[in-house]
Protein backbone atom coordinates (compact mmCIF):
# COMPACT_ATOMS: atom_id res chain seq x y z
CA UNK A 1 0.00 0.00 0.00
CA UNK A 2 1.22 2.96 -0.81
CA UNK A 3 0.41 6.73 0.95
CA UNK A 4 -1.61 8.76 -1.62
CA UNK A 5 -2.62 11.40 0.53
CA UNK A 6 -5.67 9.90 2.80
CA UNK A 7 -3.33 9.11 5.52
CA UNK A 8 -4.26 6.30 6.89
CA UNK A 9 -2.30 3.79 5.70
CA UNK A 10 0.95 2.99 3.42
CA UNK A 11 4.22 3.61 2.17
CA UNK A 12 5.46 7.65 1.56
CA UNK A 13 6.42 7.96 -2.13
CA UNK A 14 9.76 9.06 -0.76
CA UNK A 15 10.02 5.37 1.18
CA UNK A 16 8.87 3.54 -1.35
CA UNK A 17 12.05 2.73 -3.27
CA UNK A 18 14.31 1.85 -0.26
CA UNK A 19 11.08 -0.48 1.31
CA UNK A 20 11.15 -2.24 -2.03
CA UNK A 21 14.96 -3.06 -2.52
CA UNK A 22 14.68 -4.22 1.01
CA UNK A 23 11.50 -6.29 0.54
CA UNK A 24 12.82 -7.79 -2.33
CA UNK A 25 16.04 -9.05 -0.86
CA UNK A 26 13.46 -11.24 1.68
CA UNK A 27 12.88 -14.91 0.68
CA UNK A 28 9.55 -16.26 0.49
CA UNK A 29 7.96 -12.98 -0.24
CA UNK A 30 6.76 -11.92 -3.57
CA UNK A 31 5.70 -8.15 -4.26
CA UNK A 32 2.27 -8.73 -6.63
CA UNK A 33 1.53 -5.24 -6.72
CA UNK A 34 0.93 -1.83 -5.38
CA UNK A 35 -2.18 -0.47 -4.09
CA UNK A 36 -3.88 3.03 -2.32
CA UNK A 37 -6.69 3.80 -0.13
CA UNK A 38 -8.14 7.00 -0.24
CA UNK A 39 -11.66 8.82 0.94
CA UNK A 40 -11.54 6.46 3.85
CA UNK A 41 -10.05 8.21 6.72
CA UNK A 42 -8.82 11.79 5.21
CA UNK A 43 -11.72 12.08 3.02
CA UNK A 44 -9.18 12.89 -0.29
CA UNK A 45 -11.00 12.11 -3.69
CA UNK A 46 -9.70 9.66 -6.13
CA UNK A 47 -9.12 11.77 -8.86
CA UNK A 48 -6.73 11.86 -12.08
CA UNK A 49 -3.64 12.71 -10.37
CA UNK A 50 -3.41 11.04 -7.23
CA UNK A 51 -4.43 7.58 -10.03
CA UNK A 52 -1.75 9.06 -12.59
CA UNK A 53 1.25 9.24 -9.58
CA UNK A 54 0.55 5.44 -8.85
CA UNK A 55 0.73 4.10 -12.09
CA UNK A 56 3.93 6.63 -12.82
CA UNK A 57 5.26 4.64 -9.74
CA UNK A 58 4.30 1.47 -10.80
CA UNK A 59 6.14 1.72 -14.34
CA UNK A 60 9.64 3.85 -12.33
CA UNK A 61 9.27 0.68 -9.88
CA UNK A 62 9.10 -1.96 -12.58
CA UNK A 63 11.70 -0.29 -14.45
CA UNK A 64 14.00 0.38 -11.69
CA UNK A 65 13.96 -3.24 -10.23
CA UNK A 66 13.09 -5.15 -13.40
CA UNK A 67 9.87 -7.04 -11.48
CA UNK A 68 6.41 -7.19 -12.86
CA UNK A 69 3.42 -5.92 -10.87
CA UNK A 70 0.05 -7.46 -12.36
CA UNK A 71 -2.00 -5.44 -10.17
CA UNK A 72 -2.58 -2.07 -9.41
CA UNK A 73 -5.41 -1.37 -7.03
CA UNK A 74 -6.32 2.06 -7.38
CA UNK A 75 -9.28 2.24 -4.48
CA UNK A 76 -12.90 1.76 -3.24
CA UNK A 77 -15.86 2.45 -3.99
CA UNK A 78 -14.80 6.41 -4.11
CA UNK A 79 -13.33 5.32 -7.46
CA UNK A 80 -16.10 5.30 -8.60
CA UNK A 81 -16.89 8.62 -10.51
CA UNK A 82 -13.09 9.07 -11.55
CA UNK A 83 -13.65 5.84 -13.25
CA UNK A 84 -16.65 6.73 -15.15
CA UNK A 85 -15.24 9.79 -16.27
CA UNK A 86 -11.69 9.25 -16.72
CA UNK A 87 -10.61 8.41 -20.46
CA UNK A 88 -7.29 7.06 -19.41
CA UNK A 89 -7.28 4.56 -16.51
CA UNK A 90 -2.70 4.47 -16.29
CA UNK A 91 -2.15 1.22 -14.96
CA UNK A 92 -5.04 0.68 -12.53
CA UNK A 93 -6.63 -2.50 -12.98
CA UNK A 94 -8.18 -3.08 -9.62
CA UNK A 95 -10.92 -1.56 -7.08
CA UNK A 96 -11.60 -2.73 -4.06
CA UNK A 97 -15.66 -2.13 -4.32
CA UNK A 98 -17.51 -2.75 -1.28
CA UNK A 99 -20.48 -0.07 -0.30
CA UNK A 100 -20.73 0.09 -4.16
CA UNK A 101 -22.04 -2.89 -4.68
CA UNK A 102 -23.78 -4.07 -0.84
CA UNK A 103 -25.36 -0.46 -0.57
CA UNK A 104 -25.62 0.86 -3.99
CA UNK A 105 -23.79 4.14 -3.96
CA UNK A 106 -20.33 5.44 -4.75
CA UNK A 107 -18.45 6.78 -1.42
CA UNK A 108 -17.28 10.14 -3.08
CA UNK A 109 -20.31 11.68 -2.63
CA UNK A 110 -23.26 8.99 -1.73
CA UNK A 111 -24.73 8.78 -5.10
CA UNK A 112 -26.73 5.95 -5.78
CA UNK A 113 -25.90 3.88 -8.77
CA UNK A 114 -28.44 3.15 -11.39
CA UNK A 115 -29.51 -1.02 -11.80
CA UNK A 116 -28.18 -1.12 -8.18
CA UNK A 117 -30.28 -1.30 -4.99
CA UNK A 118 -29.76 0.92 -2.08
CA UNK A 119 -31.90 -0.52 0.06
CA UNK A 120 -30.93 -4.34 0.01
CA UNK A 121 -30.16 -4.30 3.87
CA UNK A 122 -32.77 -3.90 6.67
CA UNK A 123 -32.66 -3.80 10.39
CA UNK A 124 -35.65 -4.51 12.42
CA UNK A 125 -36.10 -3.39 15.37
CA UNK A 126 -38.92 -4.43 17.83
CA UNK A 127 -41.56 -1.87 19.89
CA UNK A 128 -41.29 -2.45 23.54
CA UNK A 129 -42.91 0.59 24.66
CA UNK A 130 -45.57 3.19 22.60
CA UNK A 131 -47.50 5.93 24.82
CA UNK A 132 -48.03 9.39 24.49
CA UNK A 133 -45.56 11.51 26.38
CA UNK A 134 -44.25 15.51 26.58
CA UNK A 135 -41.72 16.10 23.95
CA UNK A 136 -40.09 18.51 26.27
CA UNK A 137 -38.55 16.50 29.76
CA UNK A 138 -38.83 17.62 32.88
CA UNK A 139 -36.47 18.55 35.78
CA UNK A 140 -32.93 19.76 35.67
CA UNK A 141 -30.70 18.90 32.39
CA UNK A 142 -27.49 17.10 33.03
CA UNK A 143 -25.38 15.37 31.11
CA UNK A 144 -26.87 12.55 29.38
CA UNK A 145 -25.36 8.47 29.34
CA UNK A 146 -22.23 9.99 26.73
CA UNK A 147 -21.39 12.78 28.07
CA UNK A 148 -23.49 15.38 26.21
CA UNK A 149 -25.92 18.14 27.36
CA UNK A 150 -28.36 17.30 25.30
CA UNK A 151 -31.20 20.48 24.07
CA UNK A 152 -34.83 19.64 23.48
CA UNK A 153 -37.71 21.86 21.59
CA UNK A 154 -40.99 21.43 23.13
CA UNK A 155 -43.30 20.37 20.59
CA UNK A 156 -46.35 19.33 22.54
CA UNK A 157 -47.68 15.88 23.19
CA UNK A 158 -46.18 13.34 20.93
CA UNK A 159 -47.00 9.26 20.09
CA UNK A 160 -43.31 7.98 20.91
CA UNK A 161 -42.42 4.66 20.98
CA UNK A 162 -39.25 2.88 22.12
CA UNK A 163 -37.41 0.19 20.50
CA UNK A 164 -35.12 -2.93 21.29
CA UNK A 165 -31.90 -1.31 19.71
CA UNK A 166 -29.28 1.23 20.88
CA UNK A 167 -25.79 2.48 20.47
CA UNK A 168 -24.58 -0.85 21.53
CA UNK A 169 -25.85 -2.51 18.72
CA UNK A 170 -25.50 -0.20 15.61
CA UNK A 171 -24.70 3.82 14.97
CA UNK A 172 -28.00 5.00 15.28
CA UNK A 173 -27.46 8.41 13.38
CA UNK A 174 -27.06 6.37 10.55
CA UNK A 175 -30.68 4.51 10.30
CA UNK A 176 -33.40 5.97 8.70
CA UNK A 177 -36.89 4.43 9.80
CA UNK A 178 -38.82 3.27 6.46
CA UNK A 179 -42.24 4.67 7.87
CA UNK A 180 -42.42 8.41 8.02
CA UNK A 181 -41.04 7.98 12.04
CA UNK A 182 -38.60 10.25 13.69
CA UNK A 183 -35.70 8.86 15.15
CA UNK A 184 -35.80 11.16 18.65
CA UNK A 185 -32.67 9.85 20.18
CA UNK A 186 -30.95 6.65 21.52
CA UNK A 187 -29.67 5.68 24.55
CA UNK A 188 -27.14 2.07 25.07
CA UNK A 189 -30.24 -0.34 24.27
CA UNK A 190 -32.85 1.88 23.32
CA UNK A 191 -34.01 4.30 20.20
CA UNK A 192 -36.69 6.42 21.23
CA UNK A 193 -39.28 7.69 18.18
CA UNK A 194 -41.86 9.76 17.31
CA UNK A 195 -43.97 7.83 15.33
CA UNK A 196 -46.25 10.83 14.16
CA UNK A 197 -49.34 9.46 15.78
CA UNK A 198 -49.28 6.44 14.56
CA UNK A 199 -50.19 3.81 17.22
CA UNK A 200 -47.27 1.49 17.26
CA UNK A 201 -48.66 -1.80 19.17
CA UNK A 202 -45.89 -3.37 21.96
CA UNK A 203 -44.33 -6.15 19.94
CA UNK A 204 -44.67 -4.73 16.21
CA UNK A 205 -41.39 -3.97 14.04
CA UNK A 206 -39.75 -0.96 12.96
CA UNK A 207 -37.91 -1.45 9.84
CA UNK A 208 -34.45 0.67 9.50
CA UNK A 209 -32.20 1.57 6.30
CA UNK A 210 -28.46 1.53 7.01
CA UNK A 211 -25.76 3.52 6.18
CA UNK A 212 -22.36 2.30 5.56
CA UNK A 213 -22.16 3.24 9.31
CA UNK A 214 -24.77 1.62 10.59
CA UNK A 215 -24.40 -1.40 8.16
CA UNK A 216 -20.46 -2.02 9.65
CA UNK A 217 -21.72 -1.79 13.05
CA UNK A 218 -24.83 -3.84 12.76
CA UNK A 219 -23.40 -7.21 10.71
CA UNK A 220 -19.92 -7.01 13.39
CA UNK A 221 -22.76 -6.84 16.29
CA UNK A 222 -22.86 -10.35 18.37
CA UNK A 223 -26.35 -8.93 19.64
CA UNK A 224 -28.12 -8.53 16.30
CA UNK A 225 -29.16 -11.91 14.25
CA UNK A 226 -28.40 -11.91 10.43
CA UNK A 227 -30.79 -13.45 8.13
CA UNK A 228 -30.10 -13.78 4.69
CA UNK A 229 -33.42 -13.75 2.51
CA UNK A 230 -33.06 -15.39 -0.96
CA UNK A 231 -34.96 -14.34 -4.22
CA UNK A 232 -36.37 -11.09 -2.75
Amino acid sequence: MVEMGDLREGILPCDLFPFIKRTLSLPYIKIMGLGCNLACYGGIKPDNQNMRELSVLTDTIEKEFQISLPIISGGNSANYEWYESATEVGRINNLRLGELILLGRETANRKAIAGLYASAFKLVAEVIESKEKPSLPFGEICQDAFGNVPVFQDRGIQRRAIVALGRQDTLVSGLSPNNNFEILGASSDHVVLNSKNYDLKVGSEVNFNLDYGSLLAAMTSPFIKKQFIKGI
